[in-house]
């Protein structure tokens, strides 16, 4: 018997996901939550076989929550499961250390395949991951079509805090990171996407993201 958490804020998409699992493994033992600190306590009471994490959860930590379900259960397959664009992150979620990205977007058939790969082969990446990994070895100028993908995975991170409406203080606080820390990730940003404020930010990761 396989034991899996699901762990996904939205009830509506929890229940149709818990619906998909048990009918690909009929005798699943499964655990749900909406919050990561009720994750992280599940993840230490129980041996887990699966982990499907949202990544956009509101108590959320980002990239930090793989490094902290890591530290707990060093092996668990972790699949991110998240709306934000799939050509952009999936590569730094890769890299942080899940075992596959899903996009919310994905069919019901893919989402079957993905919980199978990563339960049976340790590993899933779909086709769009496929070619935004082949881009990410790239020279940075054969990346240039959309500056998102020249960000690091802390870039990133600061980006979407700065996108939240946080300010440095907040982001350095929730990061674990100094203010000039945060400021210096933030004129990088500003430098590479072309932009000198939040709201001119906020505008041009809108446009690339359409």
């Amino acid at each position: 018997m396989k034991h899996i958490l699901l762990v996904e804020n939205h009830s509506i998409v929890r229940l149709a996901t818990l619906f998909i699992i048990r009918d690909v493994l009929p005798s699943v033992t499964s655990w749900e939550t909406d919050n990561f600190p009720d994750a992280l306590d599940i993840v230490s009471a129980h041996r887990l076989d699966l982990i499907l994490l949202d990544i956009n959860l509101p108590d959320g930590e980002g990239f930090q929550m793989i490094g902290k379900i890591r530290r707990l259960q060093p092996d668990v397959p972790i699949l991110v499961f998240s709306a934000v664009d799939e050509e952009i992150y999936a590569v730094h979620y890769l890299k942080a250390g899940a075992n596959g990205f899903l996009s919310k977007t994905s069919s019901t058939q893919e989402i079957r395949s993905a919980i199978v790969a990563v339960l049976v082969n340790g590993r899933f990446v779909s086709e769009v991951v496929q070619q935004a990994l082949l881009r990410s070895n790239l020279p940075s100028e054969a990346r240039l079509n959309n500056p998102l993908s020249t960000l690091s995975l802390r870039e990133l991170e600061v980006m979407d805090l700065l996108l939240q409406g946080k300010w440095t203080k907040e982001i350095a606080t929730f990061l674990d990171i100094t203010g000039s820390s945060v400021s210096t990730y933030k004129a990088r940003i500003f430098e590479k996407l072309g932009v000198n404020t939040v709201i001119e930010l906020y505008q041009r990761v809108a446009a690339l993201r359409e």
